[in-house]
């Protein structure tokens, strides 16, 4: 790509250039926060280091206590019920001749007298490559059955909200009294990649009917004694989380939410974080349903919205953080992995039959609102959004649509419709849409009603 660009003549570099990306405010009225809030599920999330050079731990909730690095260890124990575990993580090689495989496993432990069962409910664990490259896509796919996708975060949540699990995960894992017991083992290679760069991103949901203590570690994998590899076993596991300390490099440490002056960084997320699912049923104030606009108007509501980029709502709706360690995220900041399940009941107020479409928009992220939402045209390279939404409502003849599609955003784009339908005169008709958070992503997001005619 460089060699080319240098043998281009100047001046036809000059009309290759694209123009710049230019502001264009929609008017509209203020962006609606989202009506209701997160479950209580526990979300073991671990992000940080996102790149993964030197071994150690990546995440543990067991307590320090008789552990060579005690501070590594954030003393949480998993109550009996439902949990998530998510993990985002990269290898790189770069020492050439070190191309060694690197590991990431989520280590559990039974503390009490009974044994545990730990359930597998839904979920995935894709890597880059070579299970889910990432790849220039068309903005608005249709995506049936899953086969559409661009890096590993775009698939896993994509197979998540279908409610499908892995068929190289088990069901169910037994936890014995007193004992500790491996939930995933898996690898990250880089070997004949080029560059020597992979990524692995994991969404689990999971059941357990008595507490645990867990933890996300990484080392590179042990020799076979002839010459290969072999996956780490639970003894070496073990010894890792007892005399390791957190895994390195360390990502760049979180800016405190409340700093108004300065540079701002969200950081990485390594912690537990309260919230696997939000729900809303999207109303107007005091109401059972959603007036649609006027003709030409819209009404959008903040999806992921966070510190910096509350779109005027005053809403953050970021994960809060029980445990963490000091230099990462204060917030989930992106809610990776958090599925967003909205019901809007539609209704046309008027005495004439009125269309509206339903869409998914990545506005430019603002704090504040003023006059309307702000997007680029045309649109700058950087991609904010990869992932599946799905959208459930009846069509126009009254039959039942089930939808899927993936969606591709660059920074400041506006949304190809999820939704077309005509609600004849004070008719009403319910529109839902699902969508769990992609990693690699980056937020907020609007969901947006617009009436066209």
């Amino acid at each position: 790509m460089l060699f080319s660009l240098l043998a281009t003549p100047p001046a036809l570099i000059a009309q290759a250039t694209p123009p710049e990306p230019q502001e264009v405010l929609r008017s509209q009225p203020a962006v609606r926060p989202l009506p209701s809030s997160l479950d209580q599920v526990p979300v073991f999330n671990s992000n940080s280091p996102e790149l993964v050079l030197e071994p150690g731990i990546l995440l543990s909730t067991f307590p320090g206590e008789g552990k060579a690095h005690p501070t590594a260890h954030l003393n949480y124990r998993f109550a009996a019920g439902r949990f998530d575990i998510f993990a985002h993580h990269i290898a790189r090689a770069d020492d050439p001749e070190d191309l060694r495989t690197l590991y990431m496993a989520v280590l559990a432990y039974n503390p009490t007298d009974q044994p545990i069962f730990v359930d597998f409910l839904s979920g995935a664990s894709y890597l880059s490559q070579p299970d889910a490259p990432f790849r220039e896509m068309a903005p608005f796919v249709e995506n049936p059955h899953g086969q559409v996708f661009a890096g590993p975060g775009s698939r896993v949540m994509s197979d998540l909200i279908r409610g499908r699990l892995q068929s190289s995960l088990p069901l169910r894992v037994l936890v014995r009294p007193r004992q500790y017991q491996l939930l995933l083992n898996v690898p990250i290679p880089v070997r004949e990649l080029e560059p020597p760069l992979n990524g692995r991103s994991t969404y689990i949901r999971m059941n357990s009917n008595g507490p645990l203590y867990l933890a996300s570690l990484a080392q590179f994998a042990p020799s076979n004694g002839q010459g290969g590899e072999r996956p780490p076993n639970l003894g070496e596991w073990r010894n890792l989380l007892s005399n390791s300390d957190v895994a390195g490099p360390r990502d760049r440490a979180a800016t405190p939410p409340d700093q108004v002056e300065g540079p701002f960084f969200y950081g990485r997320v390594a912690g537990v974080a309260i919230g696997s699912q939000w729900q809303a049923r999207l109303t107007d104030e005091g109401g059972t349903n959603l007036a649609i606009p006027p003709v030409g108007g819209a009404i959008s509501y903040g999806l992921s919205l966070l510190h910096r980029g509350r779109m005027g709502t005053g809403q953050v709706q970021s994960a809060e953080m029980v445990v963490r360690y000091p230099d990462t995220a204060y917030y989930a900041h992106g809610n990776y992995g958090i599925q967003y399940s909205l019901d809007l009941p539609l209704h046309n107020p008027t005495n004439q039959p009125r269309t509206v479409t339903i869409a998914l928009e990545t506005p430019i992220k603002q704090d504040d609102f003023s006059n309307g939402l702000r997007f680029f045209e045309p649109l700058p390279r950087q991609v904010f959004f990869r992932g599946t939404v799905q959208v459930r409502y009846e069509d126009d003849g009254g039959r039942a649509q089930n939808r899927f599609y993936h969606i591709v955003h660059r920074r400041g784009q506006k949304g190809e419709p999820l939704a077309t339908i005509t609600l004849p005169p004070g008719g009403s008709r319910r529109v839902q849409v699902d969508f769990a958070y992609p990693p690699d992503a980056s937020p907020p997001q609007v969901l947006t009603v617009q009436t066209i005619r």
